[in-house]
């Protein structure tokens, strides 16, 4: 069932603000924040309708809503097709020029590309060569540092996770190569044996024609404009060395 043009702008507007605020979000609140002219009673029928067609969900009955996986994937698809994505910040372009000059040391590029990928997401960032069958990961300070990885059994699922990935990782690659693939939630692959977490990655070729792999690996609220754009320009920056 479609959703009306009204209910996408509340789903969109509920989507950034749980990735921003990190809690559910409430009808007062959306108003508070974007001046709907409607009132908060009208959200709120508007947010039960969005809720009903699996877009929210509700952890309990005085809470706001939260996106659940399909709320994140039509907010991501709708990024995808307008192409508002954010661009890389000066510091992230500034970041990888400097490191263009050291394509020679092909380990340290890929080592410093990871760790420059996961300062400028937040997020844990994982890459791999498939010659040298390397892995290198940063991230994990910022990732753990999150809202969600409070609960030590999410922090156990997360990294079981990455291990899974690890152990599995010429499946999880499968597919076109170059092309972006998004994860959310009950999307990721069973070997996985998750649904909390989402994963941004690309194949790609590092220098002197290596073949690896780069993903962003985080929260389900995580920054999909930002993270989509940053594996985006690493992608076509790798294409260019």
């Amino acid at each position: 069932m479609k959703i009306t043009e009204r209910q996408e702008q509340i789903l969109d507007r509920i989507v950034n603000d749980y990735i921003n605020l990190a809690q559910p979000i409430s009808s007062e609140l959306l108003e508070k924040r974007h001046g709907f002219k409607i009132c908060p009673a009208t959200i709120r029928i508007e947010m039960q309708k969005l809720t009903d067609l699996d877009y929210l969900y509700q952890p309990h009955t005085s809470a706001g809503r939260i996106p659940t996986d399909k709320g994140f994937r039509f907010f991501v698809n709708r990024l995808l097709e307008e192409e508002s994505l954010e661009a890389p910040d000066k510091k992230f372009r500034k970041e990888i020029q400097q490191i263009e000059k050291e394509v020679e040391d092909s380990l340290k590029f890929f080592q410093k590309i990871t760790k420059i990928l996961a300062s400028t997401s937040s997020n844990l960032v994982l890459s791999y060569l498939f010659d040298e069958k390397i892995f290198w990961k940063e991230g994990w300070k910022e990732t753990l540092a999150e809202p969600e990885f409070e609960n030590i059994d999410i922090v156990s699922e997360f990294t079981e996770m990455v291990d899974n990935l690890e152990e599995n990782i010429k499946d999880f690659c499968r597919g076109d190569f170059g092309e972006i693939k998004i994860s959310i939630g009950r999307e990721n692959p069973r070997f996985l044996k998750t649904k909390k977490f989402s994963i941004i990655s690309s194949t790609c070729h590092f220098p002197k024609k290596r073949k690896g792999m780069i993903a962003i690996l985080g929260p389900k609220r995580m920054e999909y404009p930002k993270n989509i754009s940053l594996i985006n320009s690493i992608v076509k920056i790798l294409e260019k060395i």
